[in-house]
C-alpha cells in the first residue's frame, strides 16, 4: 500500500509536493528537456499555453515552439548552449503554438545538474504575455495619438496668434493712427472715444495672443515654464504667486504643454473669477506621474463643493477644458471649494514608465 505524503521520507515527500505543485500550475508552462533539447515532462499549463497535449509533445524537439526565422537563425540551440555554459537563459518574444498562431511570452531556461555537476537536462519556464503586449501597444497607440493631438493644436495656436498680431492688431493700429489724426484735426470728440475702443480692443487681442502662445512656454522644461508665466504674467495681475515643486522628471514636450495649459486657464480662472488676493501653485511626482495642485484664497466656488471625477453638468467651458485637457493625458481632474474657503485644482497626469517613449 502507497504511503501518503506526510508519511513519506522528507525528501521523497517534497519531490512528491514539487510534482503536484508543477502540475497544478496552469498560468506558466513548466516542463522539462534533455540535454538535447527534447521534452522529457509536460504540465497543464504547458498544455493550455502550447496547445499540445502531453502524449503529442513528449520526446520532440523544443524548437517546434519557435518561428521558422527563429529556428533558421539556431535560437533553440544558442538558448540551450547559454543555459549549459551560465546557468539559465531568459528571453521575452514570439512563440508558437500547436497549429501556428503565434504569441508573445517570456521563457526562463535553466541547466539541471547532478551532485557531479553533469548536465542532466534543462527545466524551461513559459508565461503567455500576449494581453500585455497588446495592452502597452495599445497605450503606446493612445500616447502617440495623443502627442499629436497636442501638436497640432499648439501649431494651430501659434499659427492663430501669427495671424492675430500680424493682420488684425496691425490693421486696427493703422486705423487708430488715422483716427487720431482726424480727431486731432477735426477736435471730434467722438472719433477720439471710437479710438479708444478701438486701443481696448488692440490690448485685449494682445492678451489673447500671450494666452496662444505665451512666450514662458518653452516645450523642454515645465518647471521653468510655470515660473516664468507666473512671475512675467500671473504676477501683473496683482496675484501673490508661490511656485512649490519636488519634481525632477523631464517629461516629454506633450506632457509640459498639457500640464502648462491647465495650469494657465486655472490661473486665468483665479484671475477672472476668485476674487483672490493669493494662489499656490505646486507641482510633485507621485504615483508614476505628476500631480500639480492651484489653490487660492479666494471667495470659492458658491454652488458646489468637492467634485468628483465626473464632468458636471454646468461646468463652465474653462473647467470642462482642463477636465478634458486631463482625461486625454490619461490623468484625472478634480475641484474642491466652498464659500469663502479658496478654490483648489487638482489634477494628475501619467508619466511615461522608465525606458519607454511617447513618441
Amino acid at each position: 500500500m502507497a504511503k501518503l505524503p506526510s508519511e513519506q521520507a522528507p525528501d521523497h515527500r517534497s519531490a512528491v509536493l514539487f510534482e503536484l505543485f508543477v502540475h497544478s500550475v496552469v498560468d506558466y508552462a513548466i516542463y522539462m528537456l534533455d540535454v538535447d533539447g527534447r521534452v522529457i515532462s509536460w504540465n497543464p499549463g504547458a498544455e493550455r499555453i502550447k496547445g499540445y497535449s502531453e502524449e503529442e509533445i513528449l520526446g520532440r524537439h523544443f524548437s517546434v515552439f519557435y518561428t521558422e526565422h527563429d529556428v533558421a537563425d539556431g535560437k533553440p540551440t544558442a538558448e540551450l548552449l547559454t543555459a549549459a555554459e551560465v546557468g539559465s537563459h531568459e528571453d521575452e518574444g514570439w512563440r508558437v503554438r500547436n497549429g501556428g498562431e503565434r504569441f508573445w511570452a517570456n521563457t526562463v531556461l535553466t541547466a539541471l545538474r547532478d551532485d557531479q555537476g553533469g548536465l542532466v537536462g534543462f527545466g524551461k519556464v513559459t508565461r503567455d504575455l500576449t494581453e500585455r503586449r497588446k495592452t502597452q501597444e495599445e497605450r503606446s497607440g493612445h500616447r502617440q495619438a495623443f502627442a499629436h493631438l497636442v501638436r497640432a493644436q499648439e501649431t494651430e495656436r501659434r499659427r492663430i496668434a501669427w495671424d492675430v498680431h500680424d493682420d488684425s492688431i496691425q490693421s486696427m493700429i493703422a486705423v487708430s493712427m488715422r483716427l487720431q489724426m482726424l480727431a486731432a484735426q477735426r477736435r471730434d470728440s467722438a472719433l477720439m472715444q471710437l479710438d479708444e475702443a478701438i486701443q481696448g480692443a488692440i490690448r485685449r487681442l494682445r492678451i489673447l495672443v500671450a494666452q496662444l502662445r505665451p512666450p514662458a512656454l518653452n516645450d523642454e522644461d515645465l518647471i521653468a515654464s510655470v515660473r516664468d508665466y507666473l512671475d512675467e504674467v500671473v504676477g501683473g495681475w496683482g496675484l501673490e504667486c508661490t511656485l512649490r515643486h519636488d519634481f525632477a522628471a523631464k517629461p516629454p514636450p506633450e506632457l509640459v504643454v498639457t500640464v502648462f495649459r491647465i495650469l494657465q486657464e486655472a490661473l486665468v480662472n483665479v484671475r477672472k473669477h476668485a476674487n483672490a488676493t493669493a494662489v499656490v501653485v505646486s507641482l510633485r511626482g507621485q504615483d508614476g506621474g505628476l500631480l500639480a495642485k492651484v489653490a487660492d484664497n479666494g471667495d470659492g466656488m458658491k454652488t458646489r463643493g468637492e467634485a468628483s471625477h465626473e464632468a458636471s453638468p454646468g461646468e463652465h467651458v474653462g473647467m470642462a477644458s482642463m477636465r478634458e485637457r486631463a482625461e486625454a493625458a490619461q490623468g484625472w481632474f478634480q475641484v474642491s471649494s466652498g464659500p469663502g474657503e479658496g478654490t483648489t485644482v487638482v489634477f494628475w497626469i501619467p508619466l511615461a514608465a522608465p525606458g519607454t517613449s511617447w513618441r
